[in-house]
């Protein structure tokens, strides 16, 4: 969280986005080796910490260079196909590093994703620099000299309504949604202590397996539809998910209510990134402003499981359930009554 908002800031300013998402990748790459070599207290803490670091611009250097390369008017798409390739990646190395930690080691799972820094490090260096525009990258798609881009002022940001609507709308789906599986992890420990493991890979594996399949699609209706009408199925997904979990138990009927998860991730993965976008277009301050709801959306991940554990612990596991549902209730009905549709957004509201 604390890296977000300067990194942020290093993004806009930064003429070579490919040098730190360059740099990025190598810090991962580094703190895997760190943890498979020295496996002590210490080093893996500190490894930890520069990995963390690297969610500050890794990510949204990535977003950056695509806004870059295609612009506002072809973002939608890329971003999809994006998350097609993100999710596609991650289900190849679900897989991969669950053969090597059962026939190897953990050890030989942290080598591995080391040397994956290789091939990252070649698809990075396979996109030409003179081919990212520099103000498009920053949310300043007029800027055509070798000179810094006009910004708004920091302060202008917090002028941006639907900017801060939008990310008080994430803080709260992540409030919900970074708890929703620990606590049915917990569940099923007690009820399905055999089958445990496998229903959960399974909950973890299907809703990336329909983000895959689905993210191209949502990109494309994204700027067919619109922004707001796949931001109201994304969130409206949320709380029916809470609902279903705090009254079914049977582990097949869970796997399906968890394609609901695909669902909103697919809608955020691709619609975050092209939201605040479209909200800083001219501004000169997109990257600062991913930083900023992603800080504010990671405060709410980071106070989840505290929170609704200590609520299901109270309550019960359906009680959890239930109100996890209800502040997702919330987080649709600000979206439905204050945020408004972005797609032809020129200025920020």
């Amino acid at each position: 969280m604390l890296a977000q908002l300067p990194g942020g800031t290093l993004l806009d300013v930064a003429r070579s986005k490919r040098l730190l998402v360059a740099a990025g990748t190598v810090m991962v790459g580094v703190s895997a080796l760190i943890i498979a070599l020295w496996p002590q207290f210490v080093p893996v803490s500190a490894a930890l910490m520069f990995q963390a670091i690297t969610g500050g611009f890794l990510g949204p250097g990535i977003a950056a260079m695509s806004l870059g390369l295609v612009g506002h008017d072809l973002l939608p798409e890329r971003l999809g196909r994006n998350q097609r390739f993100s999710s596609t990646g991650s289900l190849i190395a679900a897989g991969l590093f669950g053969l090597l930690g059962y026939y190897l080691s953990n050890r030989d799972i942290l080598l591995t994703t080391a040397l994956f820094v290789l091939p990252a490090l070649l698809a990075v260096a396979g996109i030409r620099a003179s081919d990212i525009h520099f103000g498009r990258s920053c949310g300043a798609p007029d800027h055509h000299d070798f000179t810094q881009p006009p910004r708004v002022l920091l302060h202008a940001l917090w002028k941006n309504h639907s900017l801060l609507i939008f990310a008080s709308c994430l803080f709260l789906f992540q409030l919900v949604n970074a708890s929703i599986l620990p606590l049915m992890a917990g569940t099923l420990g007690h009820s399905e202590a055999s089958s445990s493991a496998l229903v959960l890979s399974a909950l973890v594996i299907v809703p990336q397996i329909l983000v895959a399949l689905w993210a191209p699609w949502m990109g494309r209706q994204a700027k067919a539809w619109g922004r707001r009408p796949l931001l109201l199925i994304g969130f409206g997904a949320l709380p029916i998910r809470a609902l279903l979990f705090s009254v079914i138990t049977d582990p097949v009927l869970l796997v399906g209510v968890q394609l609901l998860d695909g669902v909103s991730g697919t809608v955020l993965g691709v619609l975050q990134a092209l939201v605040i976008a479209d909200l800083t277009r001219g501004t000169g301050r997109f990257n600062l402003a991913q930083g900023l709801v992603g800080a504010v959306s990671g405060v709410g991940a980071s106070l989840s499981t505290t929170l609704f554990g200590l609520i299901a612990q109270t309550l019960g596991r359906a009680g959890g359930f239930l109100i996890m549902a209800l502040v997702g209730c919330v987080a649709f009905a600000i979206v439905w009554a204050l945020m408004p549709e972005t797609k032809h957004s020129v200025r920020p509201a």
